[in-house]
């Protein structure tokens, strides 16, 4: 097939990549910065470079590729790290869930694509109450914090988008946090807060979590190329709860528990979207995605995949003399 992949310089989208050339596909990337064409080329795809943004330009470079199927994996993570301001951090990544969306499908259906795949998220979206780990078919929150509506907003707005689609079909796949090689929970600063107790375990640390390491975030989106429809959770098997998963990485990193934060104090200083993050946020089962796209993580917990990525930043940096 001709697989078009939109952010194919991210996360997801350079582990993507070489496994899609790997099975015999032609992979047409995706990239907004001319000076990453290199890197595509490195990994096997053909390059092009426009703006997802750019209505002409985008539609232009999916007539040009042909593709049979689309992947939309575009983000714009720069400044989401401050998640005090969340709506803020994530602006630029819900313009190419919403814009960047309408654009991809244009595109699509201008030449006749068959399937468009997309990203979204699991986890804090879905509704604040009944179980802690929630089904595909559970709602997302109605009333989520102030600080997270916009984007909420515009997780639905992708979501609708790409499933009510009939030409072409469309598959939204829930990735969880992400874990593996310099991203999300496993990304150098993030380790570092952790470590110098910069992140407080608020309340009782009730929240739960889902988790995913970023190569099996890239195996289920190459298996959703041909099968599947609606929404899937791509979570690992063993969500968990703040109070377990926090201290937990702490002690991997040899370092104190972290401290203890009243909510009250919490909603002060970092507001009710953080709070509700650490104490109500509930995790997504992988029950669907395991029956219907045959799909196994191959990093099934994150207590084992955290580990991994702390051992290998233990690691001392060896140099051949030459």
């Amino acid at each position: 097939m001709r697989v078009f992949v939109a952010g194919a310089t991210g996360a997801v989208g350079r582990r993507l990549v070489p496994r899609l050339v790997r099975a015999g596909h032609f992979v047409i990337g995706l990239t907004r910065t001319p000076s990453k064409a290199g890197l595509l080329r490195e990994l096997g795809a053909e390059p092009v470079v426009a703006d997802a943004l750019d209505e002409k330009s985008i539609r232009a470079a999916v007539v040009a590729g042909r593709p049979d199927v689309i992947v939309h994996e575009l983000t714009d993570l720069k400044g989401a790290s401050d998640l005090r301001k969340f709506d803020r951090g994530f602006a630029s990544s819900n313009r190419l869930r919403t814009t960047g969306t309408d654009h991809l499908l244009a595109g699509a259906r201008d030449c006749g694509v068959k399937r468009i795949v997309a990203q979204s998220f699991c986890g804090w979206p879905y509704a604040r109450v009944g179980g802690t780990v929630k089904s595909e078919d559970d709602p997302l929150d109605p009333n989520p914090p102030a600080q997270m509506r916009r984007t909420l907003d515009a997780i639905r707005y992708l979501e609708r988008a790409v499933t009510t689609s009939a030409a072409p079909e469309g598959v939204v796949l829930r990735y969880g946090a992400f874990y593996g090689p310099d991203t999300g929970m496993c990304d150098p600063a993030l380790i570092e807060q952790i470590r110098r107790r910069r992140v407080p375990l608020i309340g009782g640390g009730g929240a739960w979590w889902s988790f995913l390491h970023v190569d099996d975030a890239a195996e289920a989106t190459a298996l959703a190329l041909e099968h599947g429809h609606g929404v899937y959770n791509i979570v690992d098997d063993d969500p968990a709860p703040v109070r377990d998963w926090l201290p937990t990485t702490a002690a991997m990193l040899g370092a104190k528990p972290p401290l203890r934060l009243p909510t009250w104090v919490a909603r002060l200083a970092a507001g009710e979207h953080l709070v509700a993050m650490m104490t109500q946020s509930r995790a997504g089962s992988n029950v669907k995605a395991r029956r219907e796209l045959n799909w196994r993580p191959r990093h099934p917990s994150w207590r084992r995949g955290f580990a991994e990525s702390v051992q290998r930043e233990a690691k001392p940096v060896t140099y051949a003399l030459t």
